[in-house]
């Protein structure tokens, strides 16, 4: 809401610059966006409105916040000559010979006000085209002008119809027809449901009710008599139809929020005073007011000792009265408290709390004292997720890794082809899309990462190394993963020697890293998936012996041609993985967090040379060796690869694998016996299961 200072001041004499009210306003709770300054000492505060207080997206309701604020008395607009803002003396009858309304469905329009009017020709004076400017409303002509004025000011949207193009004279509030259709000021035609309020005459739609009017009943240059329209329709209609149309107005914004039902005279008052003030006409007849069913207005009981509990200070009996009333609430003293009556324009009061929230913000949040509260109960231990994923990031940063943030909706297009029995099968569709960019739920982090490194590479960045901790969605809910994207060199470039570009194992050994520090061995099998390069494409799975359990991750290359299509040259090699993270925390490891003594006893390295078959994984034979060595007297604590060859010596389509096997036992020195038996049985058992050859 763009608040113009002149205008402000004519319904508080506030002497307080533009930065001190917004200063005074943003400490009770509206936000300031801006102040910009105009000309001749005059400045627009740009306020941020929460969707609870309608009543603010006016000059009226924001006047009455500063007025009880600065406690000046408020000017409101009446009938009276001296007023400041003044209104028309109209009758008010439920009928009128210029036009016949009819409430044909008064729950979505419980009240409808109009009046007929003679216009003639005259043009929008300076001061009021400067202060619709200012508020961010394009000028249009003198009766347009009005109903936007009034809007603004007051905080009821209105309406003009030609009414010599109303068939019958007649306005009926009414639910649309089956495949009515209407075309809207903006000149598009629109159908309509049948659940759509609209305004008719006798022969069809005249307008989207609390949206736009129709085209075909606008007020033109040859427009001799209009019809004013001061309505209130319900909230939640008004924002069904709004949604469903793709059409926000000023007026659906007010009126979905919930308008206030008692002002619709009052804003036609005002606008007869300004047509007859501008010469643009002047009022013929009664003011009609179709209001069959006024509702009973809320009444709230405020406790003294509630007040004082909840906001956590006392707050002086003569300062709730002022500041109740001065928000335009009826307060009468009772002996525990008060009983206050809330204005039709506060939809937001209905109970005792909001009423304590208005007396708090006015009365100063800045006297509440700084106090711990009381501990009464142990603290919550800490969510065991919050940990974890911290774990994970410094393990992903340690690696050289930058975290990103990408979107939980993503189009269709970048989410389908990264479907697969790893990640998931299917993707859920958004009923009420942003746009089609933002059409689906993200089934894998994947899609939003390898778009986020090429936009790096086509900003310059030739070395890209991300990850990603989110939520990814499937038909089963929600759950937790950790992506990875990396693309350009595999470590850093330096004067000894030329640098190499990142491979598979390079990704491989930060999913191994990650895992390791999660306390769960893991195992990796060849995958064939679409979106990965064939042989170079691994599955992440639990381990168990000579193979591997259920499956909870991936990691590989992406295919060229789907890296071209999301942006990147296809020249790129992109290796990525994805883990989930709920699966990790489900197959961790039980361990206790005590000391242990370092060994005192020394270890036997043993290496052992074989030749195997060249398709023959080499974590096969590292569980092969590992399920031998639980039954072998010498303890064996670890395993590494530190050579594979092949070449002269070694026979086509095999491999010479060499092992590093350490032996070492904490109760005890082993002696060159066990250890040479236990090496024996491990070698005995790779000859029996994968018939190596030891060289």
């Amino acid at each position: 809401m763009r608040l113009v200072l002149s205008w402000l001041r004519e319904f508080v004499d506030v002497k307080a610059s533009a930065e001190e009210i917004a200063g005074t306003l943003s400490l009770r709770g509206f936000e300031v966006a801006s102040i910009e300054p105009l000309g001749g000492g005059d400045a627009v505060i740009d306020f941020e409105i929460t969707a609870n207080r309608p009543d603010c997206l006016s000059v009226l309701g924001l006047a009455r916040e500063v007025a009880t604020a600065y406690d000046l008395p408020l000017a409101p607009p009446s009938t009276n000559r001296d007023a400041r803002v003044r209104l028309a003396e109209r009758p008010v009858s439920q009928t009128s010979d210029g036009v016949t309304v009819s409430l044909d469905d008064e729950e979505l329009c419980p009240r409808y006000a109009a009046a007929v009017a003679d216009i003639s020709a005259a043009v929008s004076p300076e001061w009021m085209t400067a202060r619709l400017l200012a508020a961010g409303v394009r000028p249009i002509s003198p009766i347009v002008d009005i109903t936007n004025y009034v809007n603004l000011e007051i905080g009821q949207p209105m309406h003009a119809f030609d009414r010599a193009k109303l068939a019958g004279a007649e306005i009926h509030a009414r639910r649309a027809r089956p495949g009515e259709t209407i075309t809207t000021l903006d000149g598009v035609a629109r159908t309509l449901d049948p659940d759509m309020l609209v305004i008719a005459d006798r022969d069809g739609a005249q307008a989207v009710a609390g949206v736009m009017g129709g085209a075909s009943s606008e007020v033109s240059a040859t427009t001799k008599t209009v019809v004013f329209e001061s309505a209130y329709f319900k909230p939640a209609s008004v924002r069904r139809t709004s949604k469903r149309l793709g059409l926000k107005t000023e007026a659906s914004t007010r009126f979905e929020r919930g308008a206030d039902i008692g002002v619709q005279v009052l804003a036609i008052q005002r606008a007869v005073t300004l047509m007859e003030q501008l010469g643009a006409g002047r009022a013929i007849g009664p003011i009609v007011d179709c209001y069959p069913h006024p509702p009973e207005r809320k009444r709230i009981h405020l406790r003294r000792s509630r007040l004082a509990l909840l906001f956590g200070v006392p707050v002086p009996d003569d300062e709730v009265v002022r500041i109740l009333r001065g928000l335009g609430l009826e307060v009468n003293p009772t002996p525990d408290g008060w009983d206050a009556i809330a204005p039709t324009f506060r939809v937001d009061l209905v109970r005792e709390a909001d009423l304590i929230e208005e007396a708090g913000r006015h009365y100063g949040f800045d006297k509440l004292e700084a106090t711990f509260p009381v501990m009464t109960q142990p603290a919550p231990p800490p969510d065991p997720r919050i940990p974890r994923d911290q774990l994970v990031r410094r393990v992903l940063t340690a690696a050289g890794c930058s975290e990103a943030v990408t979107f939980g909706f993503i189009e269709t297009a970048a989410a389908e082809p990264f479907l697969s029995p790893v990640t998931a099968t299917e993707m859920i569709a958004i009923a009420n899309p942003l746009s089609a960019k933002f059409d689906t739920l993200r089934p894998s982090l994947l899609p939003g990462l390898v778009d986020a490194v090429a936009y790096n590479r086509r900003h310059g960045r030739r070395d890209v190394r991300l990850f990603e901790i989110g939520t990814r969605f499937g038909r089963h809910g929600e759950t937790r993963g950790v992506a990875l994207a990396w693309t350009g060199a595999g470590g850093s470039d330096h004067w000894s020697g030329g640098g190499r570009e990142v491979d598979f194992f390079d990704v491989k050994g930060v999913a191994e890293q990650l895992t390791a520090a999660l306390d769960v061995a893991v195992a990796f099998e060849p995958l064939d998936v679409s979106f990965l390069v064939a042989g170079q494409a691994a599955a992440i799975g639990i381990a168990g012996g000579a193979g591997s359990g259920p499956v909870f991750g991936l990691v590989g290359r992406v295919a060229p041609a789907l890296a071209d299509a999301r942006g990147l040259p296809r020249q790129d090699a992109v290796f990525v993985a994805e883990l989930s993270l709920d699966a990790l925390a489900r197959a961790r490891a039980q361990t206790d967090d005590a000391a242990r003594p370092l060994p005192r006893h020394p270890f036997v390295v043993r290496d052992l040379s074989i030749v195997i078959a060249d398709t023959l994984p080499a974590a096969i034979i590292r569980g092969t060796i590992l399920t031998a060595a639980r039954a072998v007297a010498a303890p064996l604590v670890a395993i590494s690869v530190f050579d594979r060859y092949q070449g002269k010596g070694v026979p086509t389509e095999s491999v010479s694998l060499s092992l590093r096997l350490t032996f070492q036992a904490l109760d005890r020195t082993l002696t060159d016996a066990e250890v040479q038996q236990s090496f024996d049985a491990i070698l005995a058992a790779l000859v029996r299961e994968h018939r190596v050859v030891q060289r």
